[in-house]
């Protein structure tokens, strides 16, 4: 049975049981404001320093709080204090950033605290940024971690793995200290006049909640953040309720002066108490038909249009007729975001740096039809991609061209033939040049949308004589597979978490293999190029540095960049406020429910 059904069905059951009392009750409390939304793919837990995919950081992002936060109404962005009194006091040579916390922000309640309401205060955000550096951890974003240069950090993390023993958490490093109880301050090896868009992304947690649950603390969240976890059914329903313990924290944005509907929606709400909505319902429904459906019957309030519907719902770009004479309002914007797939270059057939190797990613990369994956399966809703570096993010340059778009199966089959991938049996595939089967084994999900990706696929491969197999699984079980090393090409999207591009270079940064680098690419010039985007001020020598970190991608092709999506949402006409964000994630705390205008 669908989540939705079941949970209505629930609720039903429980209106019903309810007793008929007129006499002798007290006057009724409002209704519950409820947001319910969509995850088109399962969340896989909810610790911070050990997820990475974008629909578990979502949720964290609405129960764990950072320093610094993203105005919701300005763009393209604006960053402000969140738990942080003010902007970080910065040192003249961008190594020294000084961070002074607001008194009066205290956890969610949770037996951890044996009763206690507890505080936030800076040595959670000392102990919370340790725990990426922690071995027994394994955090995917380690590696970045590493490039921010936080002094004695990663030599604590390296003592720990030398020595064979747990990470010293009370052992004190230069570049990471609470100064006092709502002083924090960050000292970096090198430069950094960007480490305010990490400060962004730093959470904190309580030692005695990782210390009390374990192992177990993905399923055990407790923030400071607007809401808390109170139902989780895995890969299938997450209920967030308000924190009573969210501080005072009240509506107040930045809105651009030329922003009619955001002078407006600031004019509205200024001053309102935060959060503005109860409880929110995320239900994961992976499946495009019931999806849509169930956004049809009301059963949604915000959700994206399915590919498959794109005709349906926004035929030429514009809200279908039907859908707007029920009020429904439709967001469009070309997304912060890149499609690509990459090759595990440690894999035996499409991994590797010699010559036959490169041709061969090379020449799959030519057989691509990416102008047919737009108008085909993403319904005209992408626009190709030339690089990594995604739009609304320093470098973009939508007249940058390069080899990445290029399509030309004739070149392909060129660049095969010369590199020995021929038809050595007679059986109309090519072998590899030793004189093995060559079959390109191609990892996807079992839904619809993606078996429209998975025949474009064997389309484009058959064109060139490359024979592909399928590996099928669950997303989350492809993404731990990914980070294992286990696939041997994979196709995904990555979303940006900042208004800076060296986040997407870093997807091919050697230290970063096996967790942003899900391609495992390895060479020392991108390496060294990768080291100045992220240390140089931005400027010509930056962008400079930004293009040669895009040829060697475009040369040795660990990744083939597909697309920017286009994204079209749409939103119920109760449904107050909402804005979809651009780097950040958290909005729900931000929006309204009208119930008056709910479907009863």
């Amino acid at each position: 049975m669908n989540t939705w059904l079941q949970l209505f069905r629930r609720m039903g059951v429980a209106w019903m049981a309810a007793p008929v009392l007129v006499f002798a009750q007290p006057a009724a409390a409002p209704p519950l404001k409820v947001l319910r939304i969509p995850f088109v793919a399962a969340e896989t837990g909810f610790d911070y320093a050990q997820v990475s995919d974008l629909y578990s950081n979502i949720a964290i992002s609405h129960i764990f709080d950072s320093l610094y936060d993203y105005d919701h109404l300005a763009r393209p962005f604006k960053i402000k204090p969140a738990t942080a009194v003010a902007m970080p006091e910065v040192s003249a040579d961008f190594r020294t950033y000084t961070v002074r916390l607001k008194p009066g922000t205290y956890f969610a309640d949770d037996p951890a605290f044996k009763g206690k309401k507890r505080e936030l205060v800076a040595a959670d955000y000392v102990y919370s940024v340790k725990r990426y550096f922690d071995p027994k951890i394994k955090s995917p974003h380690y590696s970045s971690m590493v490039e921010e240069g936080i002094v004695g950090l990663d030599e604590q993390r390296q003592a720990a793995i030398k020595d064979k023993k747990p990470f010293d958490y009370d052992r004190e490093v230069e570049g990471l200290r609470a100064l006092d109880r709502y002083t924090l301050q960050f000292k970096l090896a090198e430069p950094r006049p960007r480490f305010i868009y990490a400060l962004t992304g730093f959470v904190a947690m309580a030692r005695e909640v990782a210390e009390a649950y374990g192992d177990a603390i993905a399923e055990h969240p407790v923030g400071t953040g607007p809401f808390r976890l109170t139902q989780w059914r895995r890969s299938s329903l997450m209920v967030f309720e308000r924190n009573p313990n969210y501080r005072e924290e009240y509506y107040n944005a930045e809105p651009n002066a030329d922003d009619v509907e955001g002078q407006a929606l600031l004019a509205r709400f200024k001053g309102r108490r935060l959060p503005m909505v109860d409880r929110v319902e995320v239900s994961v429904v992976d499946e495009s038909q019931p999806r849509w459906l169930a956004f049809l019957n009301n059963e949604f309030d915000v959700a994206g249009v399915p590919l498959e519907f794109t005709n349906v719902a926004v035929p030429q770009g514009k809200l279908a007729p039907n859908l707007a004479k029920r009020g429904i309002k439709l967001i469009r914007r070309l997304g912060s975001d890149v499609t690509f797939y990459y090759f595990n270059m440690d894999d035996p057939v499409v991994g590797g740096y010699t010559p036959e190797k490169v041709a061969l990613r090379r020449a799959i990369s030519l057989a691509t039809n990416v102008e047919q994956e737009v108008t085909r399966a993403r319904r005209g809703q992408a626009i190709p991609a030339q690089s990594v570096v995604a739009p609304d993010t320093y470098g973009y340059d939508p007249t940058f061209k390069t080899e990445n778009s290029e399509y030309s199966p004739a070149k392909a089959k060129a660049l095969l033939d010369l590199n020995g991938y021929v038809d050595r049996d007679g059986d109309g595939w090519r072998d590899q040049p030793d004189g093995k089967p060559l079959v390109i084994k191609y990892a996807t999900q079992p839904d619809p949308i993606s078996r429209q990706f998975d025949e474009l696929w064997k389309k484009n491969l058959d064109a060139i004589n490359v024979r592909m197999s399928f590996d099928i699984g669950k997303w989350p079980d492809q993404l731990k597979r990914a980070r294992a090393g286990q696939l041997m090409v994979w196709a995904l999207g990555s979303s940006s978490s900042s208004p800076d591009s060296s986040d997407a270079y870093v997807l091919a940064y050697g230290p970063s293999s096996g967790g942003g680098n899900l391609a495992r690419f390895k060479l020392k010039a991108y390496d060294d190029v990768f080291r100045r985007i992220i240390a140089l001020p931005d400027g010509p020598e930056r962008l400079a540095a930004m293009r040669e970190g895009s040829r060697l991608l475009v040369a040795y092709m660990p990744y083939k960049f597909n697309v920017h999506r286009i994204a079209n949402q749409l939103v119920q006409p109760w449904v107050i406020g909402y804005r979809p964000p651009i780097f950040w994630k958290n909005y729900w705390h931000m929006v309204d429910i009208d119930d008056t205008l709910r479907p009863r």
